[in-house]
């Protein structure tokens, strides 16, 4: 036994999601079971003004991302306002906003369909399908996207509807199947995206990493992830095709644990990140479907004060009673 102990190599700690440790695992996913919501309704939370949270609206919101990583807010605010998706953000310690090139000089995106430019290049700003993925697959670790805000201005004429899966749901699905789907989806190499070039040259380069990590500040479990046929490498070990490929069959089965809706005007999605997708749409040509994304390298949580929404090393929003 003490050979075996010390033949394990060292590195993070990993708690539940080592895929060694069978008895941590099996506490957490008893934890994550008993405490799942049941169903999309049970995600959502009615709030007044999501840019000033009252503490039992933020409470509740905080439980169900704790619980599931997402909550779908539900609030009377309508109408284009930039510091919406900002001001929700810092009430859950979310400040770091992933500055893309394609975002707006804020930090937030316009995610709506681009008559043309570069956005138009580029799926989300089109009304075609988006298949699953979490955001910033191809960011580079220092840069990785951890939670997100989707605020929706407009809706929709028809079509735009979202369907959401929690990575640990995934994690433990993939698990339970088959424990050599996650350990090889931890693989360094497991999935690279290739560099994206311009007129100027390689504009991002190539990007290598595992499916499934673990913070090893934190001990979150993160997911990085695309269903893309095209501009992905997949590594080409026989275990790592394998879990691919059974993650695949997993989102492409009707189940309990993928959520869908289309959100309406002042109603959106925070998350940790989680999988998600879109399906195509068509516009009412004067009101496009418009939705603001903000994009952080925080988790949901993970800094601020409790009962305050405000982080411990900068000023926030801070909650009506």
């Amino acid at each position: 036994m003490e050979a075996m102990l010390a033949s394990r190599p060292s590195g993070p700690v990993l708690g539940p999601f080592d895929p060694d440790d069978d008895r941590a695992y099996r506490d957490w996913r008893e934890r994550k079971l008993s405490a799942y919501p049941a169903g999309v309704t049970a995600l959502v939370v009615e709030v007044g003004d999501p840019r000033a949270l009252t503490r039992a609206e933020r409470a509740a919101m905080l439980d169900r991302c704790r619980a599931a990583n997402m909550v779908v807010y539900a609030g009377g605010t309508r109408g284009l306002d930039k510091d919406l998706p900002r001001l929700l953000g810092a009430q859950f310690g979310l400040v770091s906003l992933d500055r893309n090139w394609l975002a707006d000089e804020d930090g937030v995106s316009q995610v709506t369909v681009s008559g043309g430019g570069s956005r138009g290049d580029f799926i989300p700003y089109t009304d075609r399908p988006i298949r699953w993925h979490t955001d910033g697959y191809y960011n580079p670790p220092e840069r990785r996207i951890r939670a997100m805000v989707l605020h929706c201005v407009e809706r929709a004429a028809t079509g735009g509807e979202n369907a959401l899966l929690d990575h640990e749901i995934a994690y433990l699905q993939l698990r339970d199947e088959d424990p050599g789907h996650v350990r090889a989806l931890m693989q360094d190499d497991a999935m690279t995206i290739p560099e994206r070039t311009d007129d100027d040259g390689i504009a991002r380069p190539a990007q290598s990493g595992p499916v499934f990590s673990v913070d090893p500040a934190t001990g979150h479990l993160h997911m990085r992830y695309t269903a893309r046929t095209r501009s992905i490498e997949w590594s080409p070990d026989p275990a790592v095709r394998a879990a691919v490929a059974a993650l695949e069959r997993l989102l492409a089965t009707p189940s309990p644990w993928i959520h869908r809706l289309t959100l309406s005007p002042g109603m959106g999605i925070l998350c940790n990140n989680v999988l998600h997708d879109r399906t195509g749409f068509s516009d009412e040509p004067a009101r496009p479907r418009l939705i603001l994304r903000a994009r952080y390298h925080e988790r949901i949580g993970d800094a601020i004060v409790p009962d305050t929404g405000v982080r411990r090393d900068c000023p926030g929003a801070v909650p009506r009673a």
